[in-house]
């Protein structure tokens, strides 16, 4: 902006003329632009639409703020080139500061005033000698400005004197730290050199100890490799040694086996010579033979030797228990089971494993009772893995094979004993039982040996 006066529409205060003669033509302090700003925008709002120049009513709605930072450059250029817009608002701030105003219109500026307020008021009210007022509250303003340049310029130069100074102790408390460090270097290095040449010397006695013991160890082995060769041979020597006398050994062993198999031979021959001669003789005189007594051919019975079927015929019930410890009380009896008829019977409920063990318990007490040979036979079809059974004593377990039953291995226990011996099969099976009396056994009922059985519970 540039201070130009031109003459405006109405009345203009006394001198304007000639102040407009000696105008200045140099750009306005930045300060007092600003100013002079926001005084057109404070007095901005106090006039109508139609009063605003063209350029600035889009404005009229701003606050102050706002026009002073949106409109800032247009209200100045206003205010150089429109007087009647001057004018008007000049007329404003005389109503907003008649004091100062006032005091610009006499000639006499208040002298505790701010020269940019008074240089900013000057160029809008224009009274007379208003240029020189803005040119010295500009020229006030530069010193103002050079003033607190220069504040600024000692402040700054005393705090860069200050970081400088502390900047110079940091470095001398850096330096004596770098120093210290250097030192405690340079004998930290001192001292691993001398660790090093330590180190270097016990890795040369190390490896010349090394050397002896290799040179050692190469000893002790030729050493070894020679006793072992040694060794070797002399266990060959005894090797060739010990054949020689295995092969002497069997040798002998062969003479002395030929020997006796010759004597063995002659001793065979006699005795066959001798049976044969007594044989023929035997047939010559037709002698019977000497297992046989006259008084064997008498069809009797012996006292205590009363077979099965003759207790059958006494006055017992085929229920009674007695009847199977008169059966058992015979010599040599033998009590056959056949175990899962007899447990089937009478405890059917219970799982297979505790069948046999009540069964054989009971059994052994039987045994250990009556002295009489027991043996328990199980169909091995019933069972889907080994059996792992400890008998009980005096009683025998037998389990049937696959594709046998148990009622074809009781027929054979009966068929293997001697004609002539007390055997009772326990089995409620019409067949078992057939099959076992045809074979000269006495069959029982289960029930029998159950009732038997917890007499002894």
């Amino acid at each position: 902006m540039t201070i130009v006066e031109q003459p405006a529409s109405g009345a203009e205060p006394a001198g304007a003329a000639g102040d407009a003669a000696e105008a200045l033509d140099r750009p306005m302090p930045e300060g007092v632009r600003r100013r002079v700003v926001a005084l057109a925008a404070d007095a901005f709002g106090g006039l109508t639409v139609a009063e605003l120049p063209a350029p600035l009513r889009q404005y009229a709605r701003f606050t102050p703020s706002r026009r002073a930072k949106f409109a800032g450059n247009a209200m100045a250029a206003a205010l150089e080139s429109d007087p009647v817009f001057r004018q008007r608002i000049g007329e404003r701030f005389k109503e907003a500061q008649p004091e100062l105003a006032g005091a610009l219109e006499s000639g006499s500026p208040p002298a505790a005033a701010d020269p940019v307020d008074v240089a900013a008021a000057a160029y809008v009210l224009r009274p007379a000698g208003w240029a020189k007022l803005v040119a010295a509250a500009g020229e006030e303003a530069l010193r103002a400005d050079a003033e607190r340049a220069d504040e600024a310029g000692r402040r700054e130069l005393e705090r860069l004197r200050g970081e400088l100074a502390e900047a110079r102790a940091q470095t001398r408390a850096e330096t004596e730290r770098l120093r210290g460090e250097l030192d405690a270097a340079r004998k930290e290095a001192e001292s691993l050199q001398r660790k090093l040449r330590s180190a270097q010397s016990d890795v040369k006695r190390g490896e010349a100890a090394l050397r002896r013991t290799q040179a050692e160890i190469d000893g002790i082995r030729a050493e070894a490799a020679a006793q072992v060769s040694a060794a070797e041979s002399e266990t060959r020597r005894l090797k060739a040694r010990l054949g020689e006398t295995e092969a002497a050994l069997e040798a002998s062993r062969r003479a002395a086996r030929e020997g006796r198999s010759v004597e063995d031979m002659r001793l065979r021959l006699l005795l066959d010579t001798v049976l044969e001669s007594a044989q023929g003789l035997r047939r010559e005189l037709a002698l019977p033979p000497v297992s046989v007594h006259p008084a064997d051919t008498v069809d009797a019975v012996e006292p205590g030797r009363m077979s099965p079927k003759d207790i059958a015929a006494r006055a017992l019930s085929e229920t009674d228990p007695a009847l199977l410890d008169q059966l058992l009380a015979l010599p040599q009896a033998h009590l056959v089971v056949d175990g899962y008829n007899v447990t089937k019977t009478g405890y059917p409920t219970m799982p297979l494993e505790k069948q046999r063990l009540r069964l054989l318990g009971g059994l052994s007490g039987l045994a250990a009772r009556t002295g009489a040979e027991v043996t328990c036979v199980f169909d091995g079809a019933e069972l889907a893995a080994p059996v792992l059974l400890a008998p009980p004593r005096g009683v025998r377990v037998l389990f049937s094979k696959p594709g046998v039953t148990a009622d074809e291995l009781i027929r054979q226990l009966v068929r293997a004993e001697p004609p002539g011996r007390p055997v009772v099969v326990v089995s409620t099976d019409r067949e078992v039982a057939d099959g076992v009396a045809r074979s000269g056994a006495r069959p029982v009922a289960s029930a029998l040996l159950l009732k038997r059985l917890s007499r002894l519970s």
